[in-house]
């Protein structure tokens, strides 16, 4: 058995070597009666994979009166005259339905699984029977035989002779449908699982036809008991989903995990032994794995969202003072962080984390002063929420207005840099979003303390958890599920989390997964010029996305020598170069196993390119659409490169370090994104922001439009 799948909380399917599975009505038959074959056929060879690997199946059926009314109105049908048709029918007596079906239904299954070279047992139980101390024990032995033997035993109860009145109705006694005699039987036969087959994924929120109901992954009944509210009864059934609950919940107390799962997915049951997260999980333990990761995210988001609420009903002034009064708390604080900050970085060299890692994660002398700054400009700033953009009179009398307004929650994911924390808190303060943080292992220190200071300083009628702060890993892929209360994912690191994030959810995700930047150095640079920004966008800092990764250079700066005085700088700097093909052959550098690679460190690819269009062509086969420059005194060619490179920013005679949302006047900056929708590059306050529509009017209606005369003019924005 595979285990590369398994979920931390199926982690005890391991040990299960007895299961019970339940085939509900709604997954033997089809919607008019007659039985799914092919459907029935994949379970069959689901369960004679398990046998061959040695566990013992049991299973419990349903069906068989369904598939008895089916097959006597057919009967009774071919027996009627033209006149006993024209009269109503009499509904078929239950009991005959289920002594015809019953013999059908285990024709079938001795069919299946003789073709798969497995022998099945029948067992058919009443209630009255397990009130029979001497029937249980006999029960049990006969099962302990037969899977002994290997034969699967399949049960189902009796209902042509229950002394039941309505076997399909009375829901008294020990046990009163298949749901409950699959559980029954699970206790009685010491089973380690009991899987309950339906024909819906697993238990919702809500009815499952309902867009908003949510899969519930692992059932709390503190949590979940009283919040679910059922769909209608199985259509062909007596138990639907309500009765498998009930069944599902008494033998979880009783110590035997349930799983209920769809029977109509490939490989269901073979997935739950995997341990693969599907269906809904039902465990006397499950309040230890669930409490604060799939209930816990949820609110966490749910609480972000109330208090971002409060925020934007703040007058600006006040939202103006938290942004004021967190930049104090940092500057007050600064030796608790300095303290907090230093253990991190302790603990990183110790473990061994790489050098650009470490970097990233060191908060420097000066940079709490700088965030508290930041802080400031963007309290300053001009405010940002309900700004009128567009102004029109549609009709006379009804004006339209088009207005900035938050996003929502934001949720950003980021590896070891603390200060990215100080300057996402504080721009979705300044954009009016609520905020969820979840930080790398390597800076748990550092976030708790700068999130300790920061939450602090807001004030208790907008609330402490408009800034959440995620600390388990394990956290995230529930978070990631949230689409429905989570409004933007942001990541910021590297290339592999962003990845990961964009194939994990729904919810929109704004970011870069690489930084390779590139700087060409046209024939016309100026030599001064083009090593000081080149020095600069390498070495000023080495770990940073905007941090030159490629150096293209002219294949004319070869002759004149400029090539070489560019490589000596690096070389006396520290880079390591590496080369491509042809940078490689005429410098005898080692070759650089690939164009599209972020060092993060003191090195860089080297290459030579034939002209400005060259160099457009290789960014665009082989750069990640962030930051590159051309370094160039024919403007020109400097044009062409600025309107040609497809890029989130492009640069003349400038270092890419400029790529950052505090140097580009933003006050600071949540990430950098090279996306095309929505915000690109340095993402500051206006990335935070969207927009929604206010109509203003006194009465109109539109009445197919008759009556109304559009302007459509556009007004100035000042009313």
């Amino acid at each position: 058995m595979h285990m590369d799948a398994m979920d931390p909380t199926r982690a005890f399917v391991k040990d299960v070597k007895r299961l019970v599975i339940k085939f509900g009505t709604a997954v033997v038959t089809r919607s008019e009666g007659r039985l799914a074959l092919g459907r029935l056929g994949a379970l069959c060879e689901q369960i004679k994979e398990l046998n061959s690997q040695g566990y013992q199946v049991i299973v419990v059926t349903s069906g068989a009166v369904g598939l008895g009314r089916q097959r006597l109105r057919y009967r009774s049908l071919l027996n009627s005259s033209f006149a006993d048709l024209q009269k109503p029918q009499a509904e078929l007596d239950g009991k005959a339905c289920a002594a015809v079906g019953q013999n059908n239904l285990m024709a079938l299954y001795d069919t299946l699984f003789s073709q798969l070279d497995v022998t099945s047992a029948q067992l058919l139980v009443t209630d009255n029977d397990f009130r029979d101390e001497a029937f249980r024990n006999q029960l049990t032995q006969t099962v302990e035989s037969l899977l002994a033997l290997r034969v699967i035993p399949i049960f189902n109860e009796n209902d042509a002779v229950s002394t039941r009145k309505a076997p399909y109705e009375d829901s008294s006694g020990i046990f009163w449908d298949n749901d409950s005699l699959a559980g029954l039987l699970a206790l009685q036969l010491k089973a380690d699982l009991l899987v309950l087959l339906s024909d819906v994924d697993g238990l919702y929120s809500g009815p499952p036809s309902d867009p908003r109901s949510k899969l519930i992954h692992t059932y709390l009944e503190k949590g979940h008991q009283g919040q679910i509210t059922f769909g209608d009864k199985s259509r062909v059934g007596r138990g639907g989903m309500t009765a498998k609950v009930k069944s599902a919940v008494y033998s979880s107390q009783a110590g035997i995990p349930v799983v209920i799962t769809s029977g109509y997915a490939t490989g269901s049951i073979l997935k739950v032994l995997n341990g693969e997260r599907i269906g809904t999980l039902f465990h006397r333990d499950a309040y230890k794995w669930v409490q604060v990761k799939e209930v816990g995210a949820r609110e966490m988001a749910v609480a972000a969202r109330e208090s971002s609420r409060r925020l934007q009903a703040m007058s600006s002034q006040d939202r103006k003072k938290i942004l004021l009064d967190i930049a104090n708390a940092l500057e007050t604080n600064e030796e608790l962080i300095k303290i907090e900050n230093d253990a991190d970085v302790e603990a990183a060299q110790l473990a061994g984390y790489e050098k650009s890692l470490v970097s990233r994660l060191v908060l420097k002398p000066g940079k709490i002063s700088s965030l508290a700054n930041s802080i400031r400009v963007l309290a300053n700033m001009e405010e940002p929420i309900g700004h009128v953009l567009k102004r029109t009179e549609v009709a006379d009398g009804l004006i339209l207005e088009k207005m900035s307004c938050p996003l929502g929650v934001l949720l950003i994911v980021f590896e070891s840099r603390p200060d990215a924390l100080v300057q996402i808190a504080s721009l979705a303060i300044r954009s009016g979003n609520g905020l969820l943080l979840k930080g790398g292992k390597e800076a748990k220190r550092s976030n708790a303390i700068l999130h300790k200071v920061i939450t602090e300083a807001i004030p208790d009628s907008v609330g402490k958890k408009l800034i959440g702060l995620v600390t388990s890993r394990e956290e995230i892929p529930n978070l990631l599920k949230l689409d429905d209360v989570i409004d933007l994912v942001i990541p910021r690191g590297s290339n592999k989390l962003v990845s990961q994030i964009k194939d994990s959810t729904k919810i929109p995700v704004l970011g870069h997964a690489d930084g390779i930047c590139h700087v060409y150095v046209d024939k016309s640079a100026n030599m001064d010029t083009a090593k000081h920004i080149v020095l600069d966008a390498k070495v000023d800092y080495p770990a940073a996305c905007n941090a030159m990764e490629t150096l293209l250079v002219h294949k004319d700066l070869v002759q004149t020598g400029g090539l070489n005085q560019l490589i000596v700088e690096l070389r006396n700097e520290g880079v390591t170069l590496y080369g491509g093909p042809r940078a490689s052959a005429l410098l005898n550098l080692p070759e650089a196993h690939s164009f599209h690679h972020e060092y993060n460190s003191m090195a860089c690819t080297v290459e030579i390119v034939d002209d400005v269009h060259s160099a457009i062509d290789h960014i665009h086969r082989h750069g990640s659409a962030h930051t590159d420059c051309i370094i160039a005194e024919d403007l020109e060619v400097a044009e062409v490169f600025l309107r040609q490179v497809d890029s989130a920013a492009v640069f003349h005679n400038a270092s890419t370090r400029f790529c950052d949302g505090a140097r580009f006047g933003l006050g600071a900056e949540v990430g950098i994104s090279t996306s095309r929708i929505h915000a690109r590059g340095p993402v500051g306050v206006e990335g935070l922001l969207t927009t929604r529509w206010i109509l203003r009017g006194n009465g109109q209606v539109v009445n197919g439009d008759k009556g109304v005369t559009y302007t459509h003019k556009e007004l100035t924005l000042q009313p």
